[in-house]
C-alpha cells in the first residue's frame, strides 16, 4: 500500500499548493489555465481511445454504461456529496467544487497506470509505477486545484478507495492486465476522459459521472466477447 499512500499524499499536498497559488492568480489568467486544461485533457482522451482494441466493444459499454448511468442518477449522486463536502469546509462560493472532486478522481483512477501499477504493487510488492503516477498526479493536482479549487483535494479519498482497492484485491483483478481487456477499458476511459475535456473548455456539457459504469460493463462485454 505504500504507492497508494504516496500518491493520496502528493494529491494533498499538490492541491494544498494549488490553493494557494490560487489566490495570487488573476480571473483571465484563471480562465486561460481552465482553456489549457482542457485542451489536453482532449488530447489526453485520444491518446488513451485510440488504445482500444475492438470498438464494436467500447461503443456499446459506453452507451449501455450511459443509460445505467440515467437511470441510477449518479451526475447527480456525486453532485450532492461535492455540496455536502463543500458546507463542510465552508466553501461557499466554489461554484466548481463538485467537478473538480469528479474531475480529478476520474483523471487519477481511471487509466493503464492505476490498473497496472495497483496490480504490480498487489501482487509483486513493486510500487514504483504508482511511484511515477504519484509524481504526475502531485502535479496535475496543483493546476486542478488552482483552476477548479477545493474539490481537487478531496479525489486523494477516491484514490484511497480504488487504487488501495485494487492493490489489496490484486490476485482477483490480475486478469485485467490481459491486452484483451486493458485496451478497451482504456479506451472506454479515454472517451470518459476526452467528455470531461469538451466539458471544460463548455463546448458540450455532459454528465461524464454517468458513463462510470461503463467502466465495468467493458469488463463483461469484453469477456463475452472472448467467447464469441
Amino acid at each position: 500500500m505504500i504507492g497508494t499512500v504516496v500518491n493520496i499524499i502528493l494529491v494533498a499536498v499538490g492541491s494544498i499548493l494549488g490553493l494557494i497559488l490560487r489566490k495570487g492568480i488573476p480571473e483571465d489568467i484563471s480562465k486561460m489555465i481552465m482553456v489549457g486544461l482542457g485542451l489536453f485533457t482532449c488530447v489526453l482522451g485520444v491518446r488513451m481511445g485510440i488504445q482500444m482494441e475492438r470498438p464494436l466493444v467500447v461503443i456499446l459499454s459506453v452507451i449501455l454504461g450511459g443509460v445505467c448511468g440515467e437511470l441510477l442518477h449518479i451526475e447527480e449522486f456525486l453532485g450532492s456529496i461535492g455540496e455536502r463536502l463543500k458546507r463542510l469546509v465552508k466553501r461557499q462560493g466554489e461554484t466548481s467544487f463538485a467537478q473538480g472532486f469528479v474531475f480529478a478522481s476520474l483523471l487519477f483512477c481511471v487509466g493503464p497506470m492505476t490498473i497496472l501499477g495497483s496490480i504490480q504493487a498487489g501482487l509483486q510488492n513493486k510500487p514504483e509505477l504508482l511511484f511515477i503516477k504519484s509524481l504526475m498526479d502531485g502535479v496535475s493536482s496543483i493546476i486542478l486545484a488552482s483552476a477548479m479549487g477545493m474539490g481537487v483535494i478531496f479525489s486523494a479519498a477516491t484514490v484511497l478507495v480504488i487504487q488501495g482497492g485494487l492493490t489489496l484485491l490484486a490476485r482477483q483483478f490480475s486478469f485485467l492486465t490481459n491486452p484483451a481487456y486493458l485496451n478497451d477499458f482504456t479506451g472506454v476511459g479515454g472517451i470518459m476522459i476526452f467528455a470531461i475535456g469538451l466539458k471544460l473548455l463548455n463546448i458540450k456539457i455532459i454528465k461524464v459521472a454517468n458513463l462510470l459504469p461503463s467502466l465495468l460493463i467493458v469488463i463483461l462485454v469484453a469477456f463475452i466477447a472472448t467467447l464469441i
